[in-house]
């Protein structure tokens, strides 16, 4: 029987504590409805990595990576390389900012344990290979991401809203 996937969360940031107690417990199961959901298959262990942090050192990083010099919600550090005979499939990191994490949820009207739970599985496609830079990978990722939701009963994010338009 296949061990069911690792992931390690820390916690950087201590405002992730006051803002969402839970969120250790909420980023393992997001991230495990993720991959059972992605396709993956392997009869490796999986490992994924979650830091949970704050906007300093979420910009820092996406502008050291991704030449943007400002904060973003999440970001997907895909591991790749071989992996050693024996060893588990560690996938990578995703990082989750504190202070846009919280923005959001707040501005678009939404929990923020569904938010969070969100970024968690989008960051997670991230590392097993989707992407949204064109229209038709968007659709593909978010319909993935809908449905994985759904499953964890957290409403559709890209439903619009009256208040939307």
């Amino acid at each position: 029987m296949r061990r069911p996937p690792a992931i390690s969360v820390a916690m950087e940031a201590a405002g992730w504590a006051d803002f969402l107690p839970q969120a250790a417990r909420l980023a393992r199961r997001a991230g495990r409805a993720a991959l059972a959901a992605s396709g993956l298959r392997t009869a490796k262990r999986i490992e994924v990595s979650l830091l949970l942090s704050d906007d300093r050192r979420v910009r820092a990083l996406n502008r050291r990576w991704r030449t943007k010099d400002r904060p973003t919600n999440v970001l997907a550090f895909p591991a790749g390389g071989p992996v050693p005979r024996g060893a588990p499939l560690v996938l990578g990191d995703v990082v989750l900012a504190l202070e846009t994490v919280r923005r959001e949820a707040r501005a678009q009207g939404k929990k923020a344990a569904d938010h969070f739970q969100h970024l968690v599985v989008h960051g997670v496609l991230h590392l097993v290979g989707h992407d949204h830079e064109t229209e038709a990978e968007a659709g593909v990722m978010e319909s993935l991401e809908t449905r994985i939701l759904r499953r964890l009963g957290v409403a559709d994010p890209y439903l619009e809203t009256e208040e939307d338009d």
